[in-house]
């Protein structure tokens, strides 16, 4: 066979396994997105969820999907970033290191059902933390920080080796041009991890079910203490994520209008996410020029 020939079969074959992909990926989104726009409303996105009456919306869900989010944000990010910088600037190759490395690809491997159980078992049982927001940030910490962990340390072997010469050149330390020179220049590739896994984590339902719970209590947004079992800032109460609710309706079907209210919250879902990902790469360049002053 002629080598051009082959070139445009190969190259034909390609573009139209992409395309298939792309059609069904836009095909899945489509369907959901025309489902579940009609039924968005303010009221749907502020009220609270009625289990036996139509006309109930998604508010506490929603406002809990973005609050454990923080939550497991603020608690993995710190952690992975600290492991990332060990393990790209200062760890040299020994078993080590390999073992860290084997043990991050093993838990990202993990189904999130698994992690959910493990969380159940250690923190809503054994440390009595009960079906909290706390166990289930915690259960989602430890399911997104082997994601984080590999992406911001690709983020930072991506950044020449010359620069952390430059750095040292001009008499700064190690941690001196980590911190100065290779994370400002590794900026947008390392928001565009954490926006991503932000996404993946806003997502997640099965190891939320077994650490937060399956239900949504009333919420006094009145009241800030987050000492108070009924405050929104309470880390001790149960709290069912947009995910879960999705879920946990279409699987007890006792929703006179969970139709609606499954599409509708579906298309908040896929909303949410389709923006911490679009919003990733932009974020990531506006804070690398405000970092670089470039």
């Amino acid at each position: 066979m002629n080598a051009k020939l082959a070139d445009k079969i190969a190259t034909t074959v390609i573009y139209v396994i992409a395309g298939m992909v792309a059609l069904v990926l836009f095909s899945m989104l489509g369907f959901i997105l025309v489902q579940g726009l009609p039924h968005l409303s303010w009221h749907f996105l502020t009220s609270p969820a009625l289990s036996f009456e139509a006309g109930g919306g998604i508010g506490i869900q929603l406002f809990n999907s973005f609050y454990l989010l923080v939550l497991a944000m603020v608690i993995s990010f710190p952690i992975a970033l600290g492991a990332a910088i060990y393990l790209n600037e200062y760890a040299k190759k020994s078993v080590w290191t390999n073992i860290i490395r084997t043990a991050i690809e093993i838990l990202s491997s993990l189904p999130s059902v698994v992690v959910g159980l493990f969380g159940f078992l250690l923190f809503v049982v054994q440390f009595k933390f009960g079906f909290s927001i706390l166990s289930g940030a915690i259960a989602l910490s430890i399911f997104n920080l082997p994601l984080l962990t590999r992406s911001i340390e690709t983020s930072l072997a991506q950044i020449p080796y010359l620069q952390r010469e430059a750095g040292a050149a001009l008499g700064l330390s190690r941690w001196e041009t980590v911190l100065h020179v290779v994370l400002p220049a590794a900026v947008p590739s390392i928001v565009t991890g954490v926006v991503l896994s932000a996404g993946r984590v806003f997502g997640e339902a099965a190891a939320l079910i077994f650490t937060a719970g399956q239900s949504a209590p009333a919420l006094n947004f009145m009241d800030w203490n987050p000492f108070n079992i009924s405050s929104p800032l309470s880390p001790m109460r149960p709290a069912e994520t947009l995910a879960v609710h999705i879920w946990k309706i279409n699987s007890e079907g006792i929703m006179p209008d969970l139709n609606l209210v499954s599409a509708g919250a579906s298309a908040v879902l896929i909303i949410v996410v389709l923006i911490f990902n679009f919003s990733a790469r932009k974020l990531g360049m506006k804070l690398f020029k405000k970092l670089t002053s470039s």
